[in-house]
Parts: structure tokens; sequence; C-alpha cells
């Protein structure tokens, strides 16, 4: 318990621990730690990364089925899968990770030059369900680009005001 002094009052405050905040629930179950971990798939290999190359793309349907036409065909989550892949619907996948608009930011900038997908993204290869587990806040980003002595000015990232 922690105590705070205002004038003429003391106030008592418990402290409690930040508990981790659960991933999203997905449309469909995908286990990132099977694929990426025990299947040993790449990264890119289901997330691509289109020219201009700022983002990396989320799977389709049909990317997942190149696999999931022989593998697992009888899973429910897989019958799931293939409904969205017959009728040409684009699975609802909630994102874990969003920049804001003002913020540029280049996938293909940072892995070009050696940023791993983990130094942003935690270790997905043991991850069920994929949760925020790295700070992607500006001060995260600052302290990173500290670390890898990466430019720090503001029109780095953002758009210069008049």
């Amino acid at each position: 318990m922690r105590f705070l002094l205002v004038p003429g009052l003391l106030l008592a405050a418990l402290l409690i621990a930040e508990a981790p905040v659960p991933g999203p629930v997905q449309p469909i179950p995908y286990s990132h730690a099977l694929h990426a971990g025990k299947l040993q798939l790449k990264c890119a290999m289901c997330h691509e990364n289109k020219d201009p190359g700022e983002t990396m793309g989320i799977p389709a349907a049909a990317k997942c089925m190149m696999c999931h036409q022989a593998v697992k065909t009888d899973a429910e989550p897989i019958q799931k899968l293939k409904t969205f892949f017959e009728t040409k619907r684009e699975i609802p996948w909630v994102r874990v990770y969003q920049i804001p608009s003002y913020v540029f930011f280049s996938h293909r900038a940072h892995t070009e030059t050696g940023t791993t997908c983990q130094e942003c993204h935690g270790s997905v290869t043991t991850s069920e369900v994929l949760k925020r587990e790295t700070d992607i806040s500006m001060g995260g980003c600052m302290t990173c680009h500290r670390q890898k002595k990466a430019p720090l000015n503001c029109t780095f990232c953002h758009e210069q005001r008049n």
C-alpha cells in the first residue's frame, strides 16, 4: 500500500500490478507458436511486404488455403477458413499493432537495416495468441533508435508542420 499526502488528507492507494493485456479475439484461431515456431515458417511467407514497403500484409484466406487444402481439412477453424476462401470474403483479422497515421514507418526500411520482427513484435514463435508485447509508442521507438544509433530528429518519423 502506498500513501499519498494531500494537504489536509491522507489517501491510501493500493499499488495494483498491471495485468498483461490479452490478445484480441480473432475470427479464426491461429497459433504463431505452431506455424512460426514448430513448423518454422518465416514471417514473410504469410506476411507480404508489398511496395512501397510500409506495411506487412495480413494473410488472405487464399494464402492460408495453399497449405490447408490438404492439412487439417476437417478441423473446425479450417472449415471456417475454407468458407471465407470459397465465398471470396476477407477474413476480418484484428490488428494487434497499429501505427498511427501521423507516423511515417516502413517495415522494409527497418528489416533492411537488420531489425528483426521479434524486436518489435515479441517472441511470436512461442505465442499461441498474439498480443502487444513491446512498446511501440514514441518513447519505445526513440529508445530503440538511440540503442541502434538511428536518427532521432522529429521529421524522420513525422511530417514537418508549418
